[in-house]
């Protein structure tokens, strides 16, 4: 099976190259827009340069980015050159914020202070500018105001760095496999990108919006079109699949040389030596993995990128309970294996009652399904009913009916009020699953050691999901806040630098949206600011020490 790599001549490639789409299709179209696009101006872009590794020549991507949801496609937005401006009859109704921003109004914000403009913003996020960018575009939403954004945006071509956003599926990454009978948690107007209001687009489709929230199907299509409608295309590479993603070391022979550029752009770390006349520094990223084509085939494709950016949320391993016979057919880990199985009658006229394991929002969304299907429910989760921590009491009543009703069901028809099992919906909180058995049983325990025993049709555990960054070395549990344990989006997510979104133990590593702890799309464009603007900067550095050195900046021919 042929390999195509960017270890290769840049000029046979930028010229020459005209290789099938079953030995490329993806290399050859980057080369391609690389090519086309590095006018007078842009052959001078110091982030896209010719480097020597080994002997070989290879085209290095600036920056490739990890997953094509709505993370993914927001950076490449901002990396488009995209910039976002003061707008010019906007007041913000934080007297301080608009005070900073009075200060700067012929810059854009990726040109600004972020941390000088983030100090003393509170919001539902911990990452300071996701509440500053969110606060610029959604003013005073937690307080229920509809305010419009602040914020105009311009296209600056002259900023755009080259980059390659790498998904499995079309645009929109997990959004285009979620339950469609379901609605999303937060509002459209939330769920929405720069540039593209979520209603403007549903009129222009004739889409029928009938409340504030949407259903999956419906953002999924937006974030397609999405790219579509800001030119974003020719970044994006679908049916991609990442193996691996390591480090390049190259040997050190010119001491100034590599500290200039460990000044410059951070991306040298500390050289590691061998021996006494030989020492290695860590350099550019090897990106590798395959494309399916439409025929099914797997073509291998390898990429070097100075920086890699992890835009892919969290829902590629659901969580797991870890107990003897969860692995049996009839134990299922998602909402769509579960839909699947009532759409294809496999529990009509069952007798025994579907096992739900878990209390956030997925597995209210089961409930509700069995409960319309006429499905009998024992739900098993370990929190009291009270515990102020359940996702339920910080959402309002009026715009969350349904979860309310399951939530009350939780409260009222629980094991412990009524011992006997009721026909439609039984509760079993402070209790976990001990065992999965082959006749289709499962053992319970209650806090307090008893344990019971019920026959159930299927089982359905959702207790929420962990990214897999099996393509990282230790699948990534060295760049989280504790080392030791896997990276998670609540307990452990990627550990940051809060204005800049680099991994504070990997240089040129970033991460964005879940895996930082933004769960939400409102959140997650603050990531894609501070990256845009923490490449820009170092682009600039970079540039202004070429044309320094008498370079000129021309590093591809």
């Amino acid at each position: 099976m042929p390999v195509w790599c960017c270890r290769c001549s840049l000029a046979r490639h930028f010229r020459n190259y005209s290789g099938p789409e079953s030995e490329g299709q993806l290399l050859s179209s980057l080369v391609q827009h690389f090519g086309d696009n590095l006018g007078s101006k842009d052959k001078r872009m110091p982030l896209l340069e010719e480097t020597t590794l080994t002997g070989d020549l290879l085209l290095t991507v600036p920056i490739v980015i990890i997953g094509n949801g709505p993370s993914g496609i927001c950076l490449s937005y901002m990396l488009s050159g995209y910039r976002p401006y003061l707008s010019p009859e906007a007041v913000h109704p934080n007297p301080i914020l608009h005070s900073k921003l009075e200060e700067a109004r012929h810059l854009s914000i990726v040109d600004q202070d972020l941390e000088y403009l983030s100090e003393g913003l509170e919001g539902r996020s911990s990452n300071p500018v996701a509440v500053l960018f969110d606060t610029l575009l959604h003013p005073d939403a937690d307080f229920g105001y509809d305010y419009p954004p602040v914020l105009h945006w311009k296209l600056e071509q002259h900023h755009y760095i080259p980059h390659i956003v790498l998904g499995k599926g079309p645009p929109g990454g997990a959004w285009h496999t979620m339950e469609d009978s379901m609605l999303t948690i937060s509002f459209g107007d939330w769920m929405e990108l720069p540039g593209l209001k979520f209603k403007d687009w549903a009129a222009s489709k004739r889409r029928s919006i009938k409340s504030d929230r949407v259903m999956p199907e419906e953002i999924a299509c937006y974030y397609k079109q999405y790219v579509k409608v800001m030119g974003l295309q020719k970044n994006f590479r679908d049916n991609a699949y990442i193996t691996s993603v390591s480090r390049l070391y190259r040997e050190q022979d010119d001491k100034d040389e590599s500290q200039v550029s460990e000044d410059i752009s951070t991306q040298h770390l500390q050289m590691e030596k061998e021996d006494v006349q030989t020492s290695l520094i860590k350099r550019n990223w090897e990106v590798r993995g395959y494309q399916r084509t439409t025929d099914g085939s797997q073509v291998p494709f390898c990429l070097f990128a100075e920086n890699v950016a992890l835009a892919t949320g969290t829902f590629d391993s659901p969580g797991r309970l870890q107990v003897e016979g969860e692995e049996f057919p009839f134990v299922f880990h998602s909402m769509s294996d579960f839909g699947a199985a009532i759409s294809k009658g496999k529990l009509r006229g069952k007798v025994d009652p579907v096992l739900i394991v878990g209390a956030g929002l997925s597995a209210a969304d089961a409930v509700l399904c069995a409960y319309n299907n006429n499905i009998p429910v024992i739900h098993v989760f370990r929190r009291r009913v009270t515990d102020p921590s359940l996702i339920f009491k910080q959402l309002p009543k009026k715009l969350y009916p349904e979860y309310h009703k399951v939530y009350h069901m939780m409260c009222t028809q629980s094991h412990a009020v009524d011992p006997n099992l009721h026909s439609a919906y039984t509760s079993f909180p402070e209790h976990r699953v001990l065992s999965f058995k082959p006749d289709m049983k499962c053992v319970l325990q209650s806090a307090s050691g008893l344990k019971k025993i019920f026959k159930f049709s299927v089982a359905l555990v959702l207790i929420g999901s962990h990214p897999n960054l099996f393509f990282l070395k230790d699948h990534g549990q060295g760049i989280g806040h504790n080392p030791n344990q896997p990276i998670t989006c609540k307990g452990n997510p990627i550990e940051i630098d809060p204005y800049t979104y680099e991994c504070t133990k990997e240089a040129n590593l970033f991460a964005l949206g879940p895996l930082v702890g933004d769960n939400f799309v409102r959140f997650l464009k603050g990531g894609a600011l501070s990256i845009a603007r923490c490449l820009a900067t170092r682009q600039k550095k970079k540039h202004q020490l070429i044309v320094e050195r008498g370079g000129g900046g021309d590093s591809v021919p």
